[in-house]
């Protein structure tokens, strides 16, 4: 009767079969061996695992608040990017200034050249309705001059005596020109310039020859004045409307000149 062999015991470090391998290597070259997790330096995950589990909690908060943060920018910025680019906002930034520019332009042309200034339409009405004034009743008076004396309405004894002012002979200047001729002359004038289409004409030498016409005809009414009071002591009730006329038109035109 055979007797059983042996079972074989395997050697320390080897494997069943008969076959041992060293316990450091693995097909001759070594084996990695584990790091002790006491030589590891922990991460910021390690790090943030070894703390509390309060922080750990809090961290994720933050990092939610923040992410919710920046999608509800992101979704506002995206908002005013659709506002700006959307067609009616573009055409609405577009004709602003455009529309601007425009309204100056109209602003520009309908204003005067620098240094003048249109006066009123009362103010142009008043002038020319004083100079239509004036012209009538020089009109009469150099009618009455080259007719008869008799044909004016006023009285002719006393301090009023319209005939021995428009006979005398002051009433011509240097006696050739009568005074009832170069106030018709100059109420001619007047009329045109003080006309409301003559006011909108804003050219500088307009605007100083009718003022300085309206001075040189105060200048000869004061003259006028004087012969009547101290020369002839008589009044002419006609040659004083028109001097109360030319006093009025050289105030009003003076004024505006100065404003």
């Amino acid at each position: 009767m055979a007797t059983p062999k042996p079972a074989r015991t395997p050697a320390a470090g080897g494997r069943p079969g008969g076959k041992s391998r060293d316990k450091g290597t693995r097909g001759g070259r070594p084996e990695p061996q584990p790091v002790p997790a006491s030589g590891r330096r922990p991460g910021n995950g390690q790090r943030a695992a070894a703390g509390t589990p309060g922080a750990a909690n809090s961290g994720a908060a933050n990092s939610g608040a923040a992410n919710s943060g920046a999608r509800a920018g992101n979704g506002q910025q995206r908002a005013q990017q659709r506002g700006r680019g959307s067609p009616a906002a573009r055409q609405g930034g577009k004709q602003a200034p455009a529309a601007r520019g425009v309204a100056a332009a109209r602003g520009a042309a309908d204003l005067p050249p620098e240094g003048s200034r249109i006066a009123p339409a009362w103010f142009q009405w008043t002038t020319w309705v004083l100079s239509l004034a004036g012209l009538g009743v020089s009109t009469y008076l150099t009618i009455a001059h080259f007719t008869s004396s008799s044909i004016l309405a006023c009285s002719d004894k006393g301090l009023v005596n319209c005939a021995a002012v428009t006979t005398s002979a002051e009433s011509m200047v240097f006696g050739i020109f009568p005074v009832a001729v170069l106030g018709l002359a100059f109420y001619v004038f007047m009329a045109a310039a003080t006309s409301p289409w003559a006011w909108r004409i804003t050219w500088t030498p307009l605007r100083l020859i009718r003022a300085g016409s309206v001075g040189v005809g105060m200048v000869f009414v004061l003259y006028l004045i004087y012969t009547e009071l101290f020369t002839l002591n008589a009044i002419c009730l006609w040659c004083t409307s028109v001097h109360v006329i030319t006093f009025l038109l050289f105030a009003l035109i003076v004024f505006s000149l100065a404003a």
